[in-house]
């Protein structure tokens, strides 16, 4: 009786075992991932601004300015948030400088909001903003070592670095059109880790 009592005892330990084995196996797959990605917008220089978003990754239709779908955007060098004066959102963003690669946590907060059409949240002048300007050659880029760090409406955080700015060809004083070509890291599972 001691024997049966003995192996029916090891059979449900070495079931528990690997019952709880399969459980962790679960628990790893079950992880969300962070999307990596680069891509560019065509932004028109004058006009409607260009829209963004991180969840879909991808460009939003004018027509859904007054949504939630985007969650920036761009009109030659002018960067807006979608938040108070820009768009019905609350995306807050905060400007740091560094390495983008090493960056691994977002900021619990500090995150600034676009409050006026003259006081938006990415600073976009050119003595002072996220690019670098040559009069000479009518040519900017952006700097290096400055990225952008995002809350987005649905508490998710993202971190961009903008990596250059190309004109369109043209004929006048001024191009139509700029590709604007950054990368960026989404947390979808809205955790402040990069990694």
């Amino acid at each position: 009786m001691t024997k049966i009592k003995l192996s029916f005892y090891s059979i449900v330990a070495i079931t528990l075992f690997f019952l709880s084995c399969k459980k962790d196996e679960q628990t790893k797959e079950d992880v969300t991932p962070v999307v990596s990605k680069t891509d560019s917008l065509r932004a028109s220089t004058s006009g409607h601004f260009t829209f963004y978003g991180f969840k879909e990754g991808k460009v939003v239709e004018v027509g859904d300015s007054a949504t939630t779908k985007w969650d920036f955007a761009i009109r030659l060098a002018t960067i807006i948030v979608n938040s108070q004066s820009s768009g019905p959102g609350n995306v807050g963003v905060i400007t740091e400088s560094g390495s983008f690669d090493s960056y691994t946590t977002a900021p619990e907060s500090g995150y600034v909001y676009d409050t006026a059409s003259s006081k938006l949240a990415i600073n976009s002048t050119m003595s002072t903003g996220w690019f670098n300007y040559d009069p000479g050659t009518h040519s900017f880029s952006p700097k290096a070592g400055m990225f952008f760090v995002f809350k987005t409406t649905d508490n998710k955080y993202v971190k961009m670095e903008m990596l250059s700015a190309r004109y369109e060809d043209f004929v006048g004083p001024m191009p139509s059109f700029i590709w604007h070509k950054f990368r960026y890291v989404y947390q979808p599972d809205g955790s402040r880790e990069f990694e």
